[in-house]
């Protein structure tokens, strides 16, 4: 268990999911943690916030507010994300699942100034960024554009680090099927990947977590995808 007492971290997207996982384990290594979500929440050993990532008076609020804090995690998916085929797509759907992409820049932009020197930030992208599989364009778009920023805004952040996981398909309550056609869809979709099955959202958190703690490494992705990718 990586120790990080006397280290505040800010998560946003930090109350369910992949964010709730890295909530929980950063709490667990002793830090003080802030969980920011669009609705109430209660988590022990952890201070609740509401705040979405697209409101940038109220990032810029929770970020003053606790000037100098050391780690900033944002798992937010800013809105719901297009799904299906792209010559089929909503354009106006296409377009809004870049709210993920601007609520990562939001946190970045206005968070970056308020952090400790020797901080470090997480991104998480996904991978479709990387790997095409249907119905998922937008997402992959979307994911491509976060690590592209996480890759070039590197430069300008130094010295804080900054970071991304790129998860394969996770099991998390973002889906919302149950069930048989659960399990079936988690099946099915990771069938032909190298490791069988769906990740969970503590497997991709881990990540997360030695991001922040090694201090040798910035603008890096990890992947954590059950070798999605590479099959």
């Amino acid at each position: 268990m990586a120790d990080f007492s006397g280290k505040k971290a800010i998560v946003l997207g930090g109350t369910s999911g992949i964010g709730l996982a890295t909530t929980e384990m950063l709490r667990d290594g002793g830090a003080e943690v802030i969980a920011g979500g669009r609705r109430e929440c209660s988590i022990d050993g952890v201070e609740c916030v509401q705040v979405d990532v697209l409101d940038r008076d109220a990032l810029a609020d929770l970020f003053e507010k606790n000037q100098g804090f050391d780690y900033l995690v944002n798992a937010a998916t800013g809105g719901p994300r297009a799904i299906g085929p792209f010559l089929d797509m909503d354009l106006d759907g296409f377009q809004d699942s870049f709210a993920k992409l601007w609520g990562y820049a939001n946190s970045v932009r206005l968070g970056a100034p308020q952090m400790a020197r020797d901080g470090a930030i997480v991104l998480y992208s996904g991978y479709p960024a990387r790997k095409w599989r249907a119905g998922t364009i937008a997402i992959g778009t979307v994911g491509g554009g976060v690590e592209a920023f996480i890759h070039n805004v590197a430069n300008e952040l130094k010295p804080i680090r900054i970071n991304g996981v790129c998860p394969g398909l996770i099991d998390t309550p973002m889906s919302p099927l149950e069930g048989d056609a659960r399990a079936t869809y988690y099946r099915d979709g990771t069938a032909e990947h190298l490791i069988p099955r769906a990740g969970t959202a503590e497997e991709v958190a881990s990540g997360a977590i030695f991001l922040l703690e090694n201090e040798f490494i910035t603008g890096t992705i990890i992947d954590i995808d059950g070798g999605a990718i590479v099959t």
